[in-house]
């Protein structure tokens, strides 16, 4: 990377540090650091939650689908559209009123209000668990990203760097930085595709009939995919808006009821088909530069043996004149930010407010609540940190974090607020159930899985079947207890 680059890229992150600090400064509380004091309009909400949900996972993962099957993996994002949509319609008008009447702050608040506190509180491990996982993708996109654009930078390094830059920043800044930042990053990486690397890359490559020649004509169709990549897609994604621990505090921080349904119609238009068709296009063009031999230079000639999620960060690298380069590696990791810093606030939040508030009985007007949140976040983002050095797939990373939180929260949380019979324990037993079936099932090597489907598919009808059946055995017996 030339120096004019390279001190473009500075900028850019001295930029998002002296934001971080800047909202360190101001916040108050616990309020403001995990919700960005409950006043936020919804184009900041909009944005911020498209960057979460995308952000640079998505973009690297999109990358290397683009990089495999072409066009196709664009329907990934299609479900992203989906379940925004469901989601403003169906949970939003149920969660929001009941999130300022009653004062939540986690996602785990709403199994304390229809379960009990054991049920919240195994919900805040899940959830954790689930945004260190997450975190962890992000730093490794991250990583992958800075190593193929920085030529005497390794992985390993570039984890440290990367992961630091990330960690320090939420660990200042907080919900509000996250989403005053999310929405300037958001800007940045949308206009740094559409103005510079898209356009760029096809005119380097030959334009479009030595792309045409370079790969076979399925790449370009919307076809190349199984019907069961497509369920297994769905089931993991969609549920996620409604289990997702950073769209109910973007809920909560909204100024309004209206601004949050507004805010989540804008982020699924974004998901797809916007950011959906420029992830895999760019994909696309790295595989014909891989095929054209533009990467033979930094060791990677073969295209069969190539990591396909380096395939976009090498293609900017390689094509992005002076200048250029510094603004596209920029609009990448403020993508790659955007979504690091939210899921490491929700992971904190998780542990704070549901696991160590509840244990030491602390309240969220405490002054120590603040000072306790930031060394939290500060502890999980070391741990993602290591977590990412032991992964080698961005996209995998992320898939087997939103199944395990898929898995073992939508039904009950489904359950809470649409069926009147559902109880606590049937709520507990299908978050065990549900997540451990999954978990197995992903780990287990002895068999394959009907269909080729998704071991997330499995553990959802697990946890289903379990929520009903103990419901309705102990409906009367919970009956009982609240009428005493």
């Amino acid at each position: 990377m030339n120096i004019i680059d390279l001190l473009e890229f500075i900028a850019y992150m001295l930029g998002m540090l002296g934001i971080g600090i800047y909202f360190m400064k101001k916040n108050e509380g616990a309020n403001d650091y995990f919700l960005a004091g409950r006043d936020m309009g919804s184009v900041h909400i909009g944005l911020s939650v498209v960057a979460t949900d995308v952000g640079g996972g998505f973009s690297i993962g999109l990358g290397g689908l683009g990089f495999v099957i072409g066009l196709s993996g664009s329907w990934m994002l299609f479900t992203g559209l989906i379940g925004a949509w469901i989601s403003a319609v169906l949970l939003i008008p149920r969660v929001k009123k009941m999130s300022t009447n009653l004062n939540f702050y986690t996602f785990p608040d709403l199994f304390d209000h229809f379960y009990d506190s054991k049920v919240a509180f195994i919900a805040g491990i899940i959830s954790a668990i689930g945004y260190i996982g997450f975190t962890s993708s992000q730093v490794l996109a991250g990583a992958k990203l800075a190593s193929a654009s920085f030529i005497h930078l390794n992985m390993q390094w570039a984890l440290y760097i990367m992961g630091g830059i990330i960690v320090l920043y939420t660990f200042m800044g907080g919900m509000k930085a996250v989403i005053y930042t999310d929405t300037v990053q958001w800007i940045i990486l949308m206009t740094g595709l559409v103005l510079v690397g898209i356009p760029v890359s096809y005119f380097a490559l030959g334009g479009w009939s030595a792309i045409s020649q370079a790969v076979p004509d399925k790449m370009f169709s919307l076809a190349n995919i199984s019907w069961q990549q497509l369920v297994n897609w769905g089931i993991t994604i969609i549920p996620i808006w409604f289990v997702g621990m950073t769209l109910y505090q973007r809920i909560y921080a909204s100024r309004t009821e209206k601004e949050a349904k507004k805010a989540w119609y804008l982020a699924g238009l974004f998901e797809w088909p916007i950011m959906a068709f420029m992830g895999v296009m760019l994909g696309l063009f790295g595989k014909v530069a891989a095929m054209q031999g533009m990467f033979n230079y930094l060791g990677h000639s073969s295209v069969a043996n190539m990591d396909p999620e380096m395939g976009l960060p090498l293609l900017l690298r390689t094509v992005l004149p002076v200048g250029l380069m510094g603004i596209m590696m920029s609009a990448y990791f403020s993508a790659i930010m955007s979504t690091a810093d939210s899921c490491l606030i929700a992971a904190s939040g998780n542990v704070t407010s549901d696991i160590l508030r509840k244990i030491f009985h602390w309240n969220h007007e405490d002054d120590k609540l603040l000072s306790v949140s930031q060394i939290v976040t500060l502890t999980l983002g070391v741990i993602a940190l290591l977590l990412a050095s032991f992964m080698n797939s961005v996209l995998d990373l992320m898939l087997y974090s939103y199944a395990f939180m898929v898995s073992g929260l939508l039904v009950p949380i489904i359950g809470a607020l649409f069926w009147e019979g559902s109880t606590a324990q049937g709520a507990l037993w299908a978050m065990i159930v549900g997540g451990f079936t999954t978990v197995s099932l992903s780990a287990q090597g002895f068999f394959k899985l009907p269909l080729g489907l998704d071991a997330n598919i499995f553990g959802i009808l697990a946890s289903m079947i379990i929520f009903i059946v103990i419901s309705l055995m102990t409906q009367e017996k919970e009956f009982e207890l609240q009428t005493a």
